[in-house]
């Protein structure tokens, strides 16, 4: 069965319309809970979520439908993704939910889900709750059977020690000076701390959520504001998380901006060195440069490529016996301590390599120099303009043109109606041109003024 409610990344849409409405946050619940409970024992949830404003309403929604099917409750508030997966394994609970649209703004919001072992759930999984939700619940639970909710106080102390064992022991960030800027969202209290209890002078930036502000001209998607401040403060570095911290974007102390690519080839290359990278591999997505396959490669490390979406790149390091991978947004998944991507954890990783040698971010983080690559997204109503001959003409005359040293990577995003064109090679005028043509032609398909394919332009 094709899922029709669940993307890439759990369910999302904007606040108060379907599907993020309290409705159907009630009747996912309970179709999780007809799922998932099953055996004699007390069935557990962890709820957590990030600072978005529209949490208020879909947290008591998801709650009622839990309880509901029987099943307690815990609620942790806003804490970063990465901590509730790791609460779920902690607790020996058998869901856990996260309430956030991650790095989108505060209108969207979004469900995630994640299985009793931290992992997210397959999408065979998922579609058996979308027909679960379709049939309604079998049985709901007697009075006397309800399920009880309660709020776990200390949940953002148990995240901090957890990211702080990812670090090296022995080491300590004593004398760095670090920008932090945690988007207004789900980390802005845990982020702060984990650094400065390991020893570096902290300067933390849009820590102030007001339920409206999250990832607003902040965070990992707009680190501008972060570059600055690393410059002004005269930082060793900036490190910027996305609204529920499982991403991270880097400044080294000159201001420039290293994004997942680069941040992953470090980590690959020091856990080589240190016989700690399993398989000699990383696994990463089909939007990765160009130039960190070329890195890898002088390095004797191999890259998998897998679809977009962090979800379809842990499968993969769990197929292939793999420890670590990520995308080149800054999704990065150390499977040596964590399930899913977390900013924090990768950012200890960084700054690790930076304690180790006591070189600059500099000269340490800049490992490889990309391929020349531009993305495009076209937004659009409806259809699907993919799958019209003249949007395929245009992507096949692309490839031709790129050849065999560029790349193309076409694609819709999971999680908003956009589609995604982005082109890899050295040529950066032909870059711009067989973009811009293909996202023309998709635009003319989106609006039904599907325009024909000229046969001097196809032989080109």
């Amino acid at each position: 069965m094709a899922r029709k409610l669940f993307g890439t990344d759990g369910v999302r849409g904007t606040a108060n319309s379907e599907p993020m409405t309290p409705e159907t946050a009630l009747k996912l619940a309970m179709a999780v809970g007809e799922c998932f409970r099953n055996g004699a024992h007390k069935h557990l949830v962890v709820i957590g979520k990030d600072t978005r404003l529209s949490g208020y309403m879909l947290e008591p929604a998801l709650t009622a439908g839990f309880i509901t099917m029987g099943m307690d409750v815990v609620l942790v508030g806003p804490l970063p993704t990465p901590a509730i997966a790791m609460l779920t394994r902690s607790l020996r609970a058998d869901i856990g939910v996260v309430i956030s649209a991650s790095h989108n703004p505060f209108a969207d919001n979004g469900i995630k889900l994640f299985g009793r072992d931290g992992y997210k759930l397959s999408d065979e999984l998922e579609a058996r709750i979308e027909e679960a939700m379709e049939r309604g619940p079998s049985r709901r639970a007697a009075p006397g059977e309800l399920g009880r909710a309660k709020r776990l106080d200390d949940a953002g102390g148990r995240y901090i020690e957890f990211v702080k064992q990812s670090f090296p022991r022995g080491l300590r960030l004593d004398g760095l000076r670090i920008v932090v800027d945690c988007a207004h969202g789900a980390a802005y209290k845990v982020a702060p701390t984990v650094f400065w209890e390991l020893g570096a002078e902290v300067f933390p930036i849009a820590v102030a959520p007001d339920g409206l502000n999250i990832n607003r001209e902040c965070g990992a998607l707009a680190p501008e504001q972060m570059r600055q401040e690393v410059l002004a403060r005269r930082a060793d570095i900036g490190i910027a998380l996305d609204g529920d911290a499982d991403r991270l974007i880097v400044a080294d102390e000159r201001g420039v901006i290293l994004d997942g690519d680069q941040l992953m080839a470090l980590i690959a290359a020091s856990l080589k060195r240190g016989g700690r990278l399993a398989g000699d591999a990383l696994v990463a997505t089909v939007m990765s440069n160009l130039g960190l396959e070329r890195f890898l490669a002088g390095e004797g490390i191999a890259l998998h490529r897998t679809a977009v979406g962090d979800r379809y790149v842990v499968e993969k390091m769990r197929a292939l016996g793999c420890n670590l991978g990520g995308e080149q947004s800054g999704h990065i998944i150390l499977s040596d301590y964590a399930t899913t991507g977390d900013g924090l954890i990768a950012a200890l990783q960084v700054l690790a390599a930076i304690v180790e040698t006591g070189r600059r971010a500099s000269e340490v983080c800049r490992v490889f120099d990309p391929v020349p690559q531009l993305l495009r997204n076209v937004r659009y109503g409806h259809g699907r303009p993919l799958e019209t001959r003249a949007v395929k003409a245009a992507i096949a005359e692309a490839e031709a043109r790129l050849g065999a040293a560029g790349r193309l990577v076409i694609r819709k995003s999971g999680t908003e109606p956009v589609i995604r064109v982005m082109a890899q090679g050295e040529d950066e005028a032909l870059l711009a041109a067989v973009v811009k043509e293909i996202c023309d032609r998709i635009l003319a398909a989106a609006q039904g003024a599907e325009p024909p394919v000229t046969p001097a332009r196809a032989a080109e």
